[in-house]
């Protein structure tokens, strides 16, 4: 640190600078990120309440009843009338929350070492919760649809299952696993399971209003114990803002720990100091929004993700791995390793990823991706392969 400081003038104008390096939602060349350009309004909101701490909430009244009404709306958008479970920083900590409350409730009747049953499609977190809390991973396969394969799961339950996890929209695919038959064998063989829907959670509930092809994903599905939803994906609210919704109170009781000198005796939280501008951000965007708006945003983005994936699919050399069911598509090409497409996408300015598994490209469709955008997209693709 300096001795002295620096003028206001100097000190911002370097952090100018430092933004000038980053890249922007705007220039609709991000495709890798599931995160995108916060909506105004709930950036209004998210610096009404900067100074917010809902990790002493007492101090904070207001802020403590937007976040059960936050709750509460996130459940009823996932069928369940009621709910418990807090706005997080994201999905990597509403999965270590429900973790935690599987290996609490596995703890109770167990002394053996616990297995989390998990298909190669789960996200990374899970590869951190693994290393935190002594889980052994029981990797279940795929089937030829990139979903967990159903017919596998029952072998794999042994004495030691702690839990399981499905996924409502993968992050390499965007796939939504057979969840109802997955939540028919937790149920049966009383075994918790955890569905993350950080992705499908603000998307799959927008595609089933007013639609009469329901995709179920959620609290419908009896065995269903606790779901990851992140409003600061499709919600458009501003990072973080991340969401766990459990089915019952006394899962979110098993995280419960004293707190003798703040203004509540206890939190049900992984995080002590936490931030009530993201529950600020997503009350206000829940509410400007409602149903018929982000269905029209979920609708528009699925509309995008059409037009690339038909894009796409008639190229040459290109072959798109699965029919999108969400806002990811992936791709290999024939005349070229995907690392190497990667970099050369790179000097025309696209930022994409690429997926493990399967090895492909994977481009992402938020709402800050336009079809202008994409048009240039395949139009430096065809150059990057010489088409």
């Amino acid at each position: 640190m300096r001795e002295k400081g620096r003028k206001k003038e100097d000190i911002f104008r370097d952090l100018s600078n430092f933004q000038d390096l980053d890249m922007t939602f705007d220039s609709g060349k991000i495709l890798s990120s599931m995160c995108t350009k916060p909506d105004p309004i709930g950036m209004e909101a998210y610096k009404m309440f900067i100074e917010t701490n809902l990790g002493d909430e007492g101090l904070f009244k207001g802020t403590s009843m937007m976040e059960r009404e936050v709750i509460k709306s996130l459940g009823n958008l996932l069928n369940l009338d009621h709910a418990y479970g807090h706005i997080v920083t994201g999905g990597t900590e509403a999965n270590i929350m429900a973790m935690a409350v599987a290996k609490y409730l596995f703890e109770e009747e167990n002394d053996g070492i616990p297995e989390l049953i998990l298909p190669k499609s789960a996200h990374f977190s899970f590869k951190k919760i693994l290393s935190m809390f002594s889980i052994k991973p029981v990797y279940v396969s795929l089937n030829d649809d990139y979903k967990i394969d159903v017919s596998m799961l029952e072998e794999l339950i042994t004495d030691n299952t702690m839990a399981m996890v499905a996924i409502a929209g993968t992050t390499e695919l965007g796939l939504i696993d057979d969840i109802p038959c997955i939540s028919k064998i937790a149920k049966s063989n009383h075994i918790y399971l955890h569905v993350d829907a950080a992705l499908g959670g603000f998307m799959i509930p927008f595609l089933n209003y007013k639609n009469n092809n329901q995709i179920n994903f959620d609290f419908r599905c009896k065995g269903v114990s606790s779901m990851t939803i992140d409003p600061h994906k499709m919600g458009l609210a501003p990072v973080p803002s991340g969401g766990i919704i459990f089915r019952k109170k006394e899962y979110l009781e098993k995280l419960a720990v004293k707190t003798p000198y703040l203004t509540k005796d206890k939190q049900t939280t992984i995080v002590g100091t936490r931030t009530g501008a993201s529950t600020a951000a997503t009350w206000a965007l829940l509410n400007y929004y409602g149903m018929d708006g982000y269905k029209k945003i979920v609708m528009d983005t699925i509309n995008l993700t059409d037009y690339t994936y038909n894009k796409l699919r008639t190229m040459n050399h290109v072959n798109v791995i699965h029919k999108p069911e969400l806002n990811l598509v992936s791709f290999t090409v024939d005349n070229m390793d995907v690392d190497i497409l990667q970099e050369k996408l790179k000097y025309y300015g696209w930022q994409v990823s690429v997926a493990e598994y399967p090895h492909a490209i994977r481009i992402v469709l938020m709402p800050h991706v336009k079809k202008q955008h994409i048009n240039q997209f395949i139009i430096d693709l065809k150059e990057v392969l010489n088409l």
